[in-house]
């Protein structure tokens, strides 16, 4: 078929090895499930708005240059992610900041604060953290974990804080500044004009032919017996027919709508941390990009367990799932014209910028450079 690579989803992971495989003269066939390019990053425009069809995306990194690789798409602009939480019409700053500690107890130095937290850490009595809860009780104390980590976790990942492991919340940002920045990165911002175009732009080569609508396991044997090598990154565990049984995702419904005034909520990105609102947050995706139409889009985010074909939005990552990756990986390393990638052949959390580096270490030890 004169071809090099297949490339299995057109996300940021497919997307960049195509790119880049292609300006070495490979020729590349990217096949897509949806009926669009970008994967979870692709965003549309409603009413003069790019929309996030996938969930907020906000692109942060320390690494100067997976951020000058970006910007050679797109010309982003100066967007600071600063979330709030709503606790049953309370609002706070994210991540637990000063103004946080502010309006729970009304301490205004780093001090009072610290000794806040401290308090009632002593109280909580937790010598080594045993779960979930346990952990968070041990970094923040009680008050901010009952408000704003308890039940937007639960919902978040379908389990209760007592029977979800410590580790998943060991990094808890906790700030003792006036600083509502959530990430610490240097660089950090949206494309304006949305993500879509980035994709576009790595995909628009020649030698890089396209298909939408078609699904890789419809004609799986085909596939691995016409092409010489494939780069691969759906659900590995998928791809392996299940063998060690079904790895586990958590999976998210999205209900968009247009409204008729200019402004909804005042901010990109408000999470609902009580455990009654069914959904984890709503984002207004104008604030994205400061916005000045005068309808706007919101969505709100309802989280829910995984079944066959939901979309698998990001991988439970217990003991026993990584468990029964490491068979997986041990299958997939048997495999040498297969070549697993992103999220979901990685069964990793990846952040943007990490795809994309993971896509490029992968590109660098395929054409040995």
């Amino acid at each position: 078929m004169n071809v090099d690579y297949l490339v299995v989803g057109s996300g940021l992971f497919g997307s960049t090895f195509a790119y880049e495989a292609a300006k070495r003269g490979k020729k590349v066939k990217v096949i897509e499930r949806r009926n669009h390019i970008g994967g979870n990053v692709y965003t549309e425009q409603i009413e003069g708005i790019q929309v996030h069809r996938y969930g907020a995306h906000i692109f942060h990194t320390n690494d100067k240059k997976i951020w000058d690789y970006v910007n050679e798409f797109a010309e982003f602009n100066r967007y600071t992610n600063s979330p709030i939480a709503n606790y049953k019409g309370e609002i706070y700053n994210l991540p637990f900041n000063m103004n946080t500690f502010n309006k729970l107890w009304g301490v205004v130095t780093p001090q009072e604060a610290k000794a806040k937290i401290e308090e009632q850490k002593r109280k909580a009595n937790i010598m080594k953290p045993k779960n979930l809860e346990e952990q968070a009780i041990s970094l923040v104390g009680t008050d901010i974990y009952e408000k704003l980590i308890k039940g937007y976790t639960e919902k978040q990942w379908g389990r209760k804080a007592t029977e979800l492991p410590a580790f998943i919340i060991k990094r808890l940002p906790v700030r003792f500044t006036y600083d509502n920045n959530y990430f610490n990165d240097r660089y950090q911002g949206i494309p304006i004009g949305g993500y879509t175009q980035i994709i576009e732009k790595m995909l628009a080569s020649d030698l890089i032919d396209v298909e939408l609508n078609t699904d890789f396991f419809e004609k799986k044997e085909m596939y691995l017996q016409q092409y010489p090598k494939i780069v691969y990154t759906g659900m590995i565990d998928q791809f392996f027919d299940y063998r060690y049984g079904e790895l586990e995702y958590r999976s998210l419904h999205f209900k968009t709508a247009i409204l008729d005034q200019e402004n909804y909520q005042g901010n990109a990105v408000v999470n609902y941390t009580d455990a009654e609102t069914p959904f984890t947050r709503v984002i207004e995706h104008k604030h994205f990009e400061f916005g000045t139409q005068p309808k706007t889009v919101i969505t709100k985010e309802y989280p829910k367990t995984w079944t066959k074909g939901d979309e698998p939005y990001y991988p439970l990552n217990d003991v026993v799932n990584n468990e029964k990756f490491k068979k997986y990986r041990t299958l997939a390393d048997e495999l040498p014209n297969v070549l697993f990638g992103g999220r979901l052949g990685m069964y990793k959390y990846y952040d943007m910028h990490q795809v994309i580096a993971a896509a490029l270490s992968v590109v660098k030890k395929e054409f040995s450079e």
